[in-house]
């Protein structure tokens, strides 16, 4: 890895409450205006937009800096205050999954390059639009094969880039996915090429065409469904990062002062419990009466909390603050445990009305897959926001950490536990949602077969039900990475290489490619013919590096955006508490 350059400030950790409890769930966890406004924006696009202030103030030459190729020597290097953890790669497991990504991407690379997406069964791609497509596997997995050492499928993924990739669509692509993939993958391949020009050009022609919108007092255009919310909002994000990112000093400043804004706008609408709904009015910034998760829509609001802390290279304290807040609230009103086997997992709350018309909430016991992203997030989370020591020890000792250090590493262990006992399935997958029995609480009546006696699948009927499905998500193993990367416990590794013969034994096409799974507990397994760019992009650069020795891309120096780009730390250009 190239020698960082980067200082962080000395400071005293602070110490925040211990907040262990969980109690019962009432009127009390307010949530907000009364009644949700005719168009609110989902959470997911809100918080994307404050991250890429972040994501787009790194300056360009940390982002053209030399990253050489992985497969590196063991380092004695200890950084501050995560240290760079020094693990031999277990070289057997790591080679199979880069030969899972070539079965995948040669695969899609014959019968669809620089398609949208993939469908290996019938052996074809489909764009998202009639318009056409723009390159969404493509640059998803750009950064996996320079991660892997893939020199020529590199190669020639960046000449069809240099020579095919165009954004001139006629059509809406979600904000959201062309955000994360798109951009997320475009900088990160500027960055892990040690600086490609081309990357950084194919970033500029997406974003540049949108650099006034910011501009504007606000929204002109009110859609009604949070799809709509998030196309109507494409331009925006997209040309806020761009000109962030690709432009002057004074138009970063500029940017990043009004994309800032919104995440004050956030913090002064906070509730007393952390928590986000996740609607908010546009107009007022109020959240509106809207279901509380950790999944979807709601994940990437918690996810980027920290990670903005984290790339920001911990010297922002607005969101330090927010992520504790945020993670107490899950504590004191999410984090359950099920019977008989004592689970811990997390629900969710829906606004609910009593008889006498009095807003409340109720309790789903209803977990996505997408929430186990949470379980490494707060193992990470506690050695960062709960240290009390700069140097953190692998694994961490108690007295290193705060007493929310302490909890917050404990759900993360145990949170990881719960999403691996999910894959106590016929196919050892996990299901996209399964439901938990609760303390004082009856079981769905039309639940399946319990699996275990702790969690089920909501009945298959006829179609298989979605909540059966497993379309090769990489939450679980991302937390798996992480948690060995913090602990060093090959305990993490095991689990993970379970899982990837799984994937290879349920999904792998002969023919090429990997397909979802339409139930993941029905043998033998019926096939949906997709194959999502997240498994190129996440699920198999995940596995590569909980394999990998701890000197490729170490959680100290990078952070991952939601789309598994990682992204180096840097020293933001902005304090945040200076427009306060």
């Amino acid at each position: 890895m190239a020698e960082s350059h980067l200082h962080r400030r000395t400071k005293t950790k602070p110490v925040p409450t211990d907040r262990t409890d969980t109690p019962k769930v009432d009127s009390s966890v307010h949530g907000g205006s009364p009644s949700p406004k005719p168009y609110a924006l989902a959470m997911s696009a809100l918080i994307l937009l404050t991250s890429l202030v972040h994501l787009a103030l790194v300056p360009i030459a940390l982002l053209a800096a030399p990253f050489v190729l992985p497969r590196l020597k063991p380092t004695s290097e200890v950084c501050d205050p995560i240290p760079c953890q020094v693990f031999t790669a277990d070289e057997a497991r790591r080679d199979a999954v880069v030969e899972a990504f070539k079965h995948a991407w040669l695969a899609y690379e014959r019968d669809a390059m620089g398609d949208d997406e993939y469908h290996p069964i019938s052996q074809k791609g489909t764009n998202l639009t009639a318009a056409g497509g723009i390159g969404y596997t493509v640059i998803d997995s750009i950064d996996t094969m320079l991660i892997m050492g893939l020199h020529d499928e590199y190669e020639r993924a960046r000449i069809w880039v240099r020579d095919d990739l165009s954004f001139d669509r006629n059509a809406s692509f979600s904000t959201f996915e062309t955000t994360i993939r798109v951009m997320g993958g475009l900088l990160s391949a500027y960055h892990l090429s040690g600086g490609d020009p081309l990357f950084l050009e194919k970033a500029r022609e997406i974003a540049d065409p949108h650099a006034s919108c910011l501009r504007l007092p606000r929204l002109k255009v009110y859609p009604t469904t949070i799809m709509e919310i998030l196309s109507a909002l494409r331009r925006c994000l997209l040309c806020s990062l761009n000109s962030a990112i690709l432009h002057t000093l004074p138009m970063k400043r500029f940017i990043g002062i009004k994309v800032e804004k919104v995440m004050l706008v956030l913090k002064a609408a906070a509730l007393p419990h952390g928590l986000a709904p996740i609607f908010v009015d546009v107009e007022t910034g109020i959240y509106g009466l809207s279901p509380i998760r950790l999944g979807s829509r709601g994940d990437s609001y918690y996810e980027y909390l920290l990670k903005q802390y984290l790339q920001t290279n911990q010297t922002e304290d607005i969101y330090r603050e927010m992520y504790d807040e945020a993670m107490t609230g899950i504590h004191m009103y999410l984090v359950q445990r099920s019977v008989p086997g004592n689970l811990l997992t997390t629900a969710e709350l829906i606004p609910d009305r009593a008889k006498n018309g009095k807003a409340g909430w109720r309790l789903l016991p209803k977990q996505d897959h997408l929430v186990c992203f949470l379980g490494g997030s707060l193992m990470l989370g506690a050695t960062t926001s709960g240290a009390v020591v700069n140097q953190v020890s692998v694994p961490p000792l108690p007295n290193e950490l705060s007493p929310q250090g302490r909890r917050d590493w404990f759900t993360g262990v145990e949170l990881i536990k719960t999403c691996l006992a999910t894959h106590n399935t016929k196919t050892k997958l996990p299901p996209e949602i399964a439901y938990f029995s609760l303390r004082n609480q009856k079981q769905d009546k039309n639940a399946a077969r319990k699996l275990p006696p702790d969690w089920y699948i909501k009945a298959p009927g006829k179609p298989t039900p979605l909540d059966a499905r497993y379309i090769l998500r990489p939450e679980t193993v991302e937390s798996l990475f992480i948690a060995f990367r913090l602990t060093g416990d090959t305990w993490y590794r095991d689990q993970g290489w379970a899982i990837f013969q799984a994937i290879e034994k349920h999904c792998r096409i002969p023919t090429g490619g990997y397909a979802s799974v339409i139930n993941v507990d029905q043998m033998p397994v019926e096939h949906e013919d997709k194959m999502e760019t997240f498994m190129m992009s996440e699920t198999l650069k995940y596995l590569y590096l909980l394999f990998s020795d701890a000197s490729v891309l170490p959680l100290s120096e990078y952070v991952f955006n939601t789309e598994g780009h990682p992204l180096p730390v840097f020293l933001p250009i902005t304090d945040s508490s200076s427009l306060l």
